[in-house]
């Protein structure tokens, strides 16, 4: 009965969404106030529905009712509860439900924002509330129709199965209980800057500077907190590859790896874009079509995980149905945007304006185009061997060497121009001054660099351009932050955020370049009473014993590094799915890991194989993910300004 309950409660939130979408967007168009103020309660009552439909589809899960298909394939009666709760959005029917109620959950939570007066916001005027909130509820109906026409999570089983077929053990680890959730907000809440996008396209007062700039400081918090979510879904992702896949990546360019960063990437580049418009009425228009790049690269992550044109463990469909539709809700989608963009997209004075080359203006233009172009490189790469393939005409590899050949060279201008950028001032700035600042930085920058790698096992230029690259922004914002406390100022939240954020890119930076330039790989085999040299410390083998989980049995590894250090991988085996799982152990510390991945047994002398890896500095980049998602719910937490 609870899963016909969340049928019928999808059902009614479709239709709420609906109402949502088309009766606000006509009250605006023909005056009728009545319709208008439909929007925030037609919004709460399609929250509601699909709160309703989510939670019966998780507690079919929690009491393994396995009459409901969807349940079948992606649980099992062993399963540990809190896989249980994550298996929800394992499959592809409940990861759209997921997206569904996230986008419920942000337009609820602007709709409630919105209408508030603070002295630090003032409530949205109630006709481009009624435009932003219409176009969430049209985008609500369209991905719930695409879950009742294609996706239905409720459908029964008959006769019911005796136990399910378990959750692929790849996501059976607390990364993935929260990685997909978080992505998805970070996804879906770009669906709120596009919603302002398309209510300021919608309006008649479209050119006016007042609303383009007014439109840029509503949606820069929302920007703001969907790049927070998205930062740590993607540092999360990144962090789950490397401590549950065994061969010591956290990141591959895999496609679906792609379909998050390009968002994050034209997100970084909106922020940057909305600061302008917001500051200096500048770049209005493009602060426009970013948005709608934003949210499109969001769809197209969408496309390529559901449609089936992709394999895996993190694509789902495999019916092409599914693909088609979301196929055409996103040409739908981005079509409309683009044609409205194109029709109303406004043209005023601030464009004709010159911007002065010494300028922040200028320079963070230029950082847009250069993460653009690093966006569109990354898209190339992930697209061009699925068309071939779709077309039929072969089928062809892009993997690292490609990306890091083209997007590497992209980003190291991206972050030299930190320095200067964050530096400078509005509208116009000397050179001599501008110079003066910068020499300093410069001064400590460029001999760190070059000694820094020498810290490690050999001088490569690569490193020595990658720490100088992360020195020099930590340099230039460090010094702001000392002249400015030295001279008694109080900056704000969000511009402590801002600090925050790209001392956390600097950190990332730093990681990646270390670890990526001198991580060693090891292939060994030891048997009990052996030990080999990692990292400059002994990595002793004691010997291997047979344990049982909560759902696997398992081969646990004992190991000792160094005087007191134990570590212990495993080699799972779930019998349920008959699929085997390698579980690394990782010794870390801030400035190393030491990573040990259990092989094989061979021989009849007890000895194992094990990939062991040493990984300099790797700690960093989660360090640095986090930075900068603290530095984003620093600078959102700051409130717009009340003109």
């Amino acid at each position: 009965m609870i899963p016909e309950l969340g049928l019928l409660a999808l059902i009614a939130a479709f239709w709420t969404a609906l109402a949502q979408g088309v009766l606000p967007l006509l009250g605006v168009r023909r005056q009728r106030p009545e319709w208008i103020a439909l929007a925030r309660p037609a919004c709460a009552l399609q929250t509601l529905f699909t709160v309703i439909a989510f939670a019966c589809l998780t507690w079919a899960f929690i009491a393994d009712d396995f009459s409901v298909a969807y349940v079948t394939r992606h649980s099992h009666d062993a399963l540990p509860l809190i896989y249980k709760i994550g298996a929800v959005w394992g499959g592809h029917e409940g990861s759209l439900l997921l997206w569904v109620l996230e986008l419920a959950g942000w337009s609820l939570a602007l709709a409630v924002v919105s209408a508030r007066h603070s002295p630090r916001r003032i409530a949205l005027p109630a006709a481009l509330a009624a435009r932003v909130l219409g176009v969430l509820g049209l985008l609500s109906a369209g991905f719930t129709a695409f879950i009742l026409l294609t996706s239905n999570p409720f459908l029964r089983l008959l006769p019911a199965a005796e136990s399910g077929r378990d959750l692929n053990p790849l996501l059976q680890d607390p990364g993935l209980v929260f990685h997909p959730p978080m992505l998805y907000m970070g996804y879906v809440g770009f669906a709120v800057a596009y919603a302002f996008a398309m209510a300021v396209l919608m309006d008649e007062d479209s050119r006016s500077p007042s609303l383009q700039q007014a439109w840029a400081d509503w949606a820069r918090p929302w920007t703001l907190a969907a790049w927070l979510f998205l930062t740590l879904g993607i540092g999360l992702g990144a962090w789950w590859a490397y401590n549950e896949l065994g061969w010591g990546g956290w990141w591959f360019w895999d496609p679906v790896e792609n379909a998050s960063f390009m968002p994050w990437l034209a997100g970084t580049a909106l922020l940057h874009s909305l600061a302008a418009t917001n500051k200096r009425g500048q770049f209005p228009r493009w602060s426009l079509f970013l948005a709608i790049v934003c949210f499109s690269l969001s769809l197209l992550g969408t496309f390529l995980v559901r449609s089936g044109i992709l394999s895996s463990v993190h694509a789902f469909a495999t019916d092409p149905k599914r693909g088609i539709f979301i196929l055409g809700f996103l040409a739908t989608v981005i079509g409309s945007s683009t044609l409205l963009f194109l029709a109303r997209a406004p043209r005023n004075e601030e464009d004709a304006k010159p911007v002065a080359l010494l300028s922040r203006e200028a320079m963070l233009l230029l950082n847009n185009l250069l993460l653009l172009a690093a966006c569109a490189s990354v898209l190339l790469g992930t697209l061009y061997p699925l068309a071939l393939d779709v077309l039929g005409i072969g089928k062809i590899s892009v993997g690292p060497p490609y990306f890091n050949a083209v997007f590497v060279p992209l980003i190291l201008p991206i972050c030299l121009l930190m320095g200067p950028g964050f530096l400078a001032r509005w509208g116009h700035n000397e050179a001599a001054r501008l110079l003066r600042q910068l020499t300093l930085p410069l001064g400590l920058c460029l001999p760190a660099a070059l000694l820094l790698p020498l810290a490690w096992s050999s001088w490569h230029l690569g490193a020595s351009l990658g720490l100088f690259a992360a020195l020099w922004i930590a340099a230039t914002h460090l010094q702001q932050i000392i002249l400015r406390l030295s001279q008694g100022q109080r900056p704000g939240r969000p511009w402590w955020g801002m600090q925050l954020a790209h001392l956390g890119l600097a950190l990332c930076v730093a990681g990646i370049t270390v670890v990526k330039t001198y991580e060693t790989e090891d292939d060994i085999k030891l048997v009990p009473g052996q030990f080999v040299q990692v990292g400059g410390l002994p990595l002793h083998f004691l010997g291997v014993s047979a344990v049982d989980g909560p759902n696997y049995q398992a081969q646990r590894g004992d190991f000792l590094l160094g005087e007191q250090r134990r570590i212990q991988p495993e080699k799972r085996q779930y019998p349920s799915s008959a699929m085997p799982m390698t579980e690394a152990a990782i010794d870390s510390t801030p400035l190393r890991d030491i990573y040990v991945s259990l092989g094989e047994a061979v021989g009849d002398d007890g000895a194992w194989t094990l990939r062991v890896y040493y990984k300099p500095l790797i700690g960093w980049l989660w360090a640095g993910a986090l930075c900068m998602a603290l530095g984003a719910l620093l600078a959102a937490s700051g409130g717009r300004r009340k003109p």
